[in-house]
């Protein structure tokens, strides 16, 4: 990458420096799963000025099956048509955004990693934090001339739900959980047929990884919080899971902000694992 290129996460100062820049993609992952069409609705009112539009449901996710979790990760082959689509190659810098500081932009951010893309970054305060600096905005649609995406796999960054089956107890490995307290304790499940967590996995809400101005905390702090969720002899065995493998993806990118390994990813998250009743499930009296 060049100093120009970002990776992880990219501030609304720094993107507005390129908001005319050919060399990058824009993309608008605004998403409410309780709305599906929200994020398309709210997209075409209002959104940064060249973004093209990603939805959750359609374009970063598959249809879920009787076996799968609600938002299962796209084949290759679907990831590549859409990545080339939205004029995604080798030679752009992605920049993904959503209203929840990155919460369902990670999603977009991961994929793109998994099939090798490495100038991709998260917007740092998401539209909210653009917005209310006053900085540029269009409304209408957008597209992109069609690309060739090349996509260089890396399976290596996920786990399945047989992995997790022979993982989750074993000691040398941590398991992290995205989501809610209360929902991580089974006291309250607003989306799920089934409440509490797998068994051996501890807990952080990913929003406990923003500051008060819906930032990523600093480095340093994230480092001190991670750090007791971690095995120190071995960092690299961490795998972060949610609800549907999305905004645990969050955790992702504020490890590697914090300077850790990359976590794995559990893309079946809860809503898979429990698919099989079967599966162990730990339910607690208080967050």
């Amino acid at each position: 990458m060049t100093a120009e290129s970002y990776d992880l996460i990219i501030s609304a100062e720094d993107l507005l420096k390129h908001l005319n820049d050919p060399k990058f993609v824009i993309v608008d992952c605004r998403f409410n799963l309780a709305e599906p069409d929200w994020g398309a609705i709210e997209y075409q009112a209002l959104h940064i000025p060249g973004a093209v539009y990603a939805d959750l449901d359609h374009d970063l996710a598959a249809p879920r099956t009787s076996t799968t979790g609600r938002h299962p990760l796209p084949s290759e082959e679907q990831m590549v048509t859409v990545f080339s689509r939205l004029g995604i190659d080798h030679s752009k810098q992605v920049i993904c955004y959503d209203a929840t500081s990155g919460s369902f932009a990670a999603r977009l951010w991961f994929m793109l990693k998994f099939c090798g893309h490495e100038t991709t970054a998260v917007l740092d305060g998401g539209f909210v934090n653009w917005h209310a600096r006053g900085y540029p905005i269009e409304s209408g649609i957008n597209t992109n001339p069609p690309a060739n995406f090349i996509p260089k796999m890396h399976p290596e960054m996920i786990v399945d739900t047989a992995d997790v089956e022979s993982l989750h107890l074993d000691t040398h490995w941590r398991l992290i959980d995205a989501r809610a307290p209360e929902r991580y304790a089974g006291i309250n499940e607003p989306i799920d047929p089934v409440s509490g967590h797998i068994p051996g996995a501890l807990n952080r809400f990913h929003e406990w990884n923003l500051n008060a101005d819906g930032l990523f905390k600093s480095p340093g702090e994230l480092r001190k919080e991670f750090a007791p969720l971690v095995d120190p002899e071995h960092p690299e065995n961490t795998i972060a899971y949610c609800g549907s493998g999305v905004t645990s993806a969050h955790h992702l990118i504020a490890m590697r902000l914090a300077g850790f390994p990359m976590p794995k990813l559990y893309v079946g998250s809860w809503s898979e694992w429990i698919r099989d009743p079967a599966r162990p499930i730990k339910v607690d009296k208080t967050p």
